[in-house]
């Protein structure tokens, strides 16, 4: 029952933030499909459009190892994320939100390294993004190695008030800014490409990732009061977009550099931000990775 209701709400949450100026039918239509609708979704619409062949990482294929190998990979974004979810462990051990978030990315741009630097070796450069959020500063919380470990499940922070998976999301979201940094460090320097490594916040965006709180039982008042906020402020998804989309395509972008909105909590256009390094953070969550994922060397063919 509660999670049929919290689903219900979700989805209301979503046809409040639909124009009223839609018929009823109309209405409900498009809030299914903000469900569903994310910035990943957009911009590979996007770059489809404009010629770019685009590879869907959803499952094993033989023929995509090929391809990668061969041709290389000019950009890989790594955007898919979840937010706000109760305190589970993953079949890994870890955090569901920690691993979605952030080691599942770690893991995967270590395995797709050989492909960036084949695209950089074949093309002059290729790209490797990560999708931070403006909720990394809250509460001004370093990188706590605990959240990193094998503790998912035990972390607590369901029952009220239920700030630990709001805390659990901020340090999946600063690591995503982190390990930016950490990467663009200690990337292997090439004389004959380089990659470039790259973070971006969307801003408060209605893409319906605050519906999949809901769906999953996200319905207390403190979730209400952070989904609310957010919406009531929010730009569309396409918007939101915008800075992977210049991560991504934009010419003469400089490795390391990071894009969003200006502000906290504000929609607006992408624009380049001020670098946010923590030396000790980005060293710790790195070793923290390096020993959830088992990689010996991250740069390893």
């Amino acid at each position: 029952m509660r999670g049929s209701s919290s689903a219900r709400y979700a989805r209301n949450e979503i046809l409040s933030s639909v124009s009223s100026d839609l018929s009823f039918d109309e209405r409900q239509k498009r809030a299914d499909y903000r469900l569903y609708f994310g910035t990943g979704l957009v911009l590979a619409r996007t770059c489809g459009r404009l010629g770019a062949k685009i590879y869907m990482l959803n499952r094993a294929s033989e023929r995509l190892r090929g391809l990668l190998r061969d041709e290389g990979c000019d950009v890989l974004c790594n955007n898919a994320g979840v937010m706000g979810l109760p305190d589970s462990a993953t079949a890994d051990g870890y955090d569901v939100q920690i691993q979605t978030n952030h080691l599942s990315h770690f893991l995967l741009t270590h395995e797709l390294w050989p492909a960036l630097a084949r695209a950089a070796e074949l093309r002059g450069e290729s790209r490797s993004i990560n999708h931070f959020s403006g909720a990394r500063r809250a509460g001004n919380r370093p990188i706590i190695a605990r959240y990193f470990e094998k503790n998912g499940g035990n972390l607590g922070g369901d029952r009220f008030p239920g700030f630990q998976k709001w805390i659990r999301y901020q340090q999946s979201k600063l690591a995503n800014l982190l390990f930016t940094y950490a990467l663009h460090d200690r990337r292997p320097k090439s004389a004959s490409g380089e990659v470039k490594i790259f973070t971006a916040h969307p801003g408060p965006t209605d893409t319906g990732l605050q519906a999949k709180t809901t769906t999953a039982g996200g319905d207390g008042l403190l979730d209400r009061f952070i989904i609310r906020r957010t919406l009531r402020r929010a730009h569309s998804t396409e918007d939101g977009t915008s800075g992977i989309a210049r991560c991504a395509c934009e010419a003469n972008l400089n490795s390391g550099e990071i894009y969003g909105p200006a502000g906290l909590g504000i929609a607006g256009p992408a624009v380049l931000l001020e670098p946010e390094r923590d030396a000790d953070g980005e060293q710790l969550l790195w070793d923290l990775s390096m020993q959830a994922t088992g990689i010996s060397d991250f740069f390893a063919a």
